[in-house]
């Protein structure tokens, strides 16, 4: 009987084990997509700051708020199938001790996925909130730059209008600034 409990009780943590797997697979998955969802909002949104550097913050704030319940709800998913069929297997095989070692093992399965779920949602939110810097602080730079342009431009463009106005023939009939 007991031969047939351990058996039993690592063909369960076998499952647990590849379900765990899969699971970061998806976080993975997910995360990769966040990442690229998060680059082209970045790009339209390089676009779009020049006008509203605000509505850009805004857009980003939302992506990753979104992108972030998104993750939580697959994992939380995931994480109560896996502990629905352990329990099922184990009380089906296994007897009552057994069923709540396997739930003990699924537990602390889940609260390490949930920690490596956590752990990478912050390092996402924290890179998209860099790049959110990042992109704020050159689009306010290139917006400065245009500014000076602009400015500059307008300034030699009154200044050659003034400098037009001062031109006049000499007597000897050549043009020059008075």
């Amino acid at each position: 009987m007991l031969i047939v409990a351990v058996a039993v009780a690592a063909a369960v943590l076998v499952v647990v084990v590849v379900v765990v797997v899969v699971v970061v697979v998806v976080v993975v998955v997910v995360v990769v997509v966040v990442i690229v969802v998060v680059f082209v909002v970045l790009i339209v949104a390089v676009a779009a700051a020049v006008f509203e550097v605000v509505a850009v913050v805004v857009v980003e704030v939302v992506v990753v708020v979104v992108v972030v319940v998104v993750v939580v709800v697959v994992v939380v998913v995931v994480v109560v199938v896996v502990l629905i069929v352990a329990v099922a297997v184990a009380a089906a095989v296994l007897e009552v001790v057994v069923v709540v070692v396997v739930v003990v093992v699924v537990v602390v399965v889940v609260v390490v996925v949930v920690v490596v779920v956590v752990v990478v949602v912050v390092v996402v939110v924290v890179v998209v909130v860099v790049v959110v810097v990042v992109v704020v602080v050159v689009v306010v730079a290139a917006a400065a730059a245009v500014t000076v342009v602009v400015v500059v431009r307008i300034f030699n463009v009154f200044s050659l209008n003034h400098n037009l106005g001062r031109i006049h023939k000499d007597p000897d009939g050549d043009f020059c600034l008075s």
